[in-house]
């Protein structure tokens, strides 16, 4: 890879579209989408992993469990009252909140630690339309790189490399 990343693509397994192939310079590596696969209208709760172009605008980390990540976007700790606003009639829809929060929200510190290192993307993110997708990151795999709720997932190796070589410039590509 260069010294600076402008371009990660994760492209769909043809023979399951929940599971994919993440490409960026010389780097092939298994991801995991969503459990309805790739889709072009994403809707909140479908399942579905959003087709587009999405930059990488923020890393989390759960500093208990990983050392801060080496990168240039920019860094934020994650602690038990982080939470994402997933509620389309709020006003902090797709948005990062502190917990506890009234509106439905999902819990950034998660016991399973697929949240132990993640990647806000900038799907839906600048002017959120209610219902169009909440809370799409890029974040650490499950065991066996089982579908993500439409997030794209991979291991935690890859993830520190991309981080690596990530800038505010570098996006993630779902076709």
């Amino acid at each position: 890879m260069s010294a600076g990343l402008r371009e990660i693509r994760a492209i769909p397994d043809r023979s399951d579209r929940r599971r994919g192939i993440l490409l960026a310079g010389g780097l092939r590596e298994p991801c995991a989408l969503g459990r309805s696969g790739i889709v072009g209208n994403k809707r909140e709760g479908d399942g579905g992993t959003p087709s587009g172009r999405h930059r990488l605008v923020a890393v989390f980390y759960r500093p208990d469990r990983v050392g801060r990540p080496v990168t240039r976007l920019p860094v934020l700790a994650l602690g038990p009252d982080s939470g994402w606003c997933d509620d389309p009639r709020d006003r902090n829809y797709n948005r990062f909140v502190r917990l506890p929060y009234s509106a439905s929200h999902e819990r950034l510190w998660r016991n399973d630690r697929l949240y132990d290192l993640v990647v806000v993307l900038d799907y839906n993110l600048a002017r959120p339309l209610p219902g169009r997708g909440s809370a799409i990151f890029l974040h650490l795999a499950a065991p066996g790189f089982t579908p993500t709720q439409g997030c794209v997932a991979v291991s935690r190796a890859t993830l520190r490399r991309l981080l690596a070589f990530a800038t505010p410039e570098t996006a993630l590509v779902i076709p």
